[in-house]
């Protein structure tokens, strides 16, 4: 069997068709709708339909991710040069035969190709956002162009990573770009969403003091980093190198390779020079991520007690809280149920959430000095 190519462009139209035949759908429901609000609610509306999809996107690649499919269709952007496994049966079944639990299979084929389907529909809808924008402005409304152009070329980037993860044989650095590469839509798109609310209600900012919103933004980048941390534990398949909790093999502080841990361009499995990774650099991989777990709960904590003390951001508070217990629960799950699909789909799932909500939270505010809200308070 001749080795496949790594890149074959020739089935990319083919896939761009059916990228295309995806969003119709979701455009469609958008156009049928009557909406009532002028451009900022048509936007508005197609803006969080492109961002509940990306979000299911993100799902569907965290399940590409966990049932090994990553390799499914080892070429890309098509599977041994074809538009679905259907015309790559044949190179798929020989594949199969020689490694049956191997990376090729006829399911991974399939879980692979229909989360670059997914991809390009969603790709779709963003171009269709930019453009819907670019003639709501030609008609007058005063909508802002940069997001959604800002959005478009990310969502290249995220292709070309896509790309990469596959050409580069799942390498654990650029696996986990990938996942902060999807987040960084769902910002952008959360970010688009308020805006257009706020111009349709014609609404301001919530006026937060210094400390709450400096509070707010930490929370935020620390989120971040644990979902960084967390990418970089699944990519390195080190879930279950901590047996137990709260202790990890038996012990509060058990014997890690930090070195090995955080090297970050290496091959998966591997060292940057090529040789076994140690089981206590996985150790150290999954430990640091709990251990950092502890500190955004109780950053989380701390944000939602003292914003429900302030008497704002009400909903997005909520939503964190519930959350964050999603994400310990979802956590705990994996260790002590032996990382089940499900969960660490989920616990995929509610680190989007986290990043979404709190995105929607610092774009709903602004920081006013506290002798401004004393003077608000004081004339209310």
């Amino acid at each position: 069997m001749q080795p496949q190519a790594l890149w074959d462009f020739s089935p990319a139209l083919h896939i761009m068709a059916m990228g295309v035949a995806l969003a119709l759908g979701p455009l469609a429901w958008v156009g049928l709708r009557k909406l009532e609000g002028g451009a900022a609610r048509r936007l508005q509306a197609l803006t969080l339909l492109t961002l509940f999809l990306t979000f299911d996107l993100v799902l569907f690649g965290a399940f590409t991710r966990l049932t090994d499919s990553g390799l499914g269709c080892p070429d890309w952007p098509g599977c041994y040069g074809n538009a679905s496994p259907i015309g790559a049966s044949h190179e798929i079944a020989q594949a199969q035969a020689q490694m049956p639990s191997g990376p090729v299979t006829h399911t991974k084929a399939w879980i692979e190709m229909l989360h670059r389907y997914f991809a390009t529909g969603v790709g779709v809808l963003i171009v269709t956002l930019l453009v819907a924008t670019w003639l709501e402005r030609k008609r007058g409304a005063a909508v802002a162009l940069a997001w959604p152009a800002v959005t478009l070329a990310w969502v290249c980037v995220q292709g070309a990573f896509g790309a990469f993860t596959v050409t580069l044989k799942l390498q654990p650095s650029i696996v986990t770009l990938h996942l902060l590469g999807g987040l960084v839509l769902i910002a952008l798109l959360v970010r688009q969403a308020v805006a257009y609310e706020h111009a349709r209600q014609g609404a301001q900012p919530v006026a937060l003091a210094p400390t709450l919103r400096m509070g707010l933004l930490a929370c935020l980048a620390l989120v971040w980093l644990q979902v960084a941390l967390g990418g970089w534990v699944s990519t390195n398949y080190a879930v279950l190198a901590c047996g137990g909790f709260p202790k990890c093999q038996g012990a509060w502080w058990p014997a890690m390779n930090v070195d090995q841990a955080f090297e970050l361009w290496r091959p998966l499995g591997r060292t940057g020079a090529g040789d076994p990774i140690e089981f206590g650099a996985l150790v150290a991989i999954h430990y640091v991520h709990r251990l950092a777990a502890y500190a955004v709960l109780a950053a989380i904590a701390a944000l939602v007690w003292q914003a429900r003390r302030a008497g704002v951001l009400a909903r997005p508070m909520k939503w964190l809280a519930m959350l964050a217990v999603l994400q310990f629960l979802t956590g705990l799950a994996n260790v002590v149920f032996d990382w089940p699909l499900a969960s660490a789909v989920l616990h995929t799932g509610g680190a989007a959430a986290l990043v979404g909500v709190l995105t929607w939270a610092a774009c709903e505010s602004r920081a006013v000095p506290e002798r401004t809200l004393a003077a608000r308070e004081a004339s209310a």
